[in-house]
């Protein structure tokens, strides 16, 4: 009687047994119980590239119709598997962006502004908290820099050794440094566009030291340039094909025109190699 009652406890038991994994499979691996899937979400980041963009007005998102920066266009070449982080701000030099509260208007007696600090500023702090293995960190400065007056002014000896710690900086973190000279204005000599920027040297030297490419930029801007025949012109930059490249200055974009600037960025990312270029539409 007693065997018997043991082999009646244990059959009831055992759809119980079953029954305890059964409720829990209701909550999948990875679920948090309301749908959440945390584990994806991290593996999902950490497989997205960032590029990070560092630079100045030329290159910065707009905050209104004009000034357009390429970088705001950038985004948009690239497939899903890219997010770019435009952080390029209007009117820095590299050592502004980099230091910006911590620049005094004092030249000090090497020639360069007085830094009360090398505290990053918030942008800079934003990248080397944020930038990971396989990001991509593209550097543009050279026009704000050769002011003569400071916080802005950079000597060309000062600006190739930011860049080049800025491309070092990337690199120790397993990043991509990229290096690109400043974006040419346009500039007319008679039917010819030409050349206007400076700091080429320096950018090619930091290029060089730290085995970072280098896309030079105002190059590839003048050669399009001339290629669609923005020379001569009469100094009006509202009207016709110079008006819907330039605002009404020399220097800045038109959403068009910026969309053709990060067009040739994009374009040397395929002609040099860049592996980030296996991203692009």
């Amino acid at each position: 009687m007693r065997m018997l009652r043991n082999i009646i406890a244990t059959a009831l038991a055992v759809p119980l047994l079953l029954a305890v994994p059964e409720a829990a499979s209701e909550i999948a691996p990875g679920l948090d119980g309301c749908g959440a899937r945390p584990a994806a979400a991290a593996e999902a980041a950490a497989a997205t590239t960032t590029v990070w963009l560092a630079g100045d007005s030329t290159m910065a998102n707009p905050s209104a119709t004009c000034p357009v920066g390429w970088g705001s266009q950038f985004d948009a070449l690239f497939n899903s598997d890219v997010v770019v982080n435009n952080l390029a701000l209007g009117g820095r030099s590299i050592q502004t962006w980099l230091y910006e509260g911590n620049v005094t208007s004092t030249i000090g007696s090497g020639g360069e502004c007085v830094l009360t600090s090398t505290t990053a500023s918030a942008r800079w702090q934003r990248v080397l908290d944020g930038m990971k293995a396989g990001d991509y960190l593209f550097i543009q400065f050279g026009i704000n820099d050769g002011s003569t007056t400071c916080p802005r002014h950079v000597g060309t000896a000062r600006y190739q050794q930011l860049m080049t710690m800025m491309a070092q900086t990337a690199k120790a973190r397993g990043a991509y440094p990229v290096l690109l000279t400043a974006v040419a204005a346009i500039t007319c000599s008679g039917s010819t566009a030409v050349k206007n920027r400076g700091y080429v040297t320096q950018t090619t030297a930091a290029g060089a030291a730290t085995g970072s490419p280098v896309i030079d930029l105002q190059t590839l801007s003048v050669n399009h340039y001339n290629s669609v025949k923005l020379c001569p012109n009469n100094g009006d930059y509202t009207t016709g094909l110079v008006g819907q490249y330039f605002c009404n200055d020399h220097t800045h974009f038109e959403t068009y025109g910026a969309q053709r600037i990060a067009g040739l960025v994009a374009g040397a990312l395929r002609t040099q190699n860049i592996p980030l270029a296996g991203y692009l539409l």
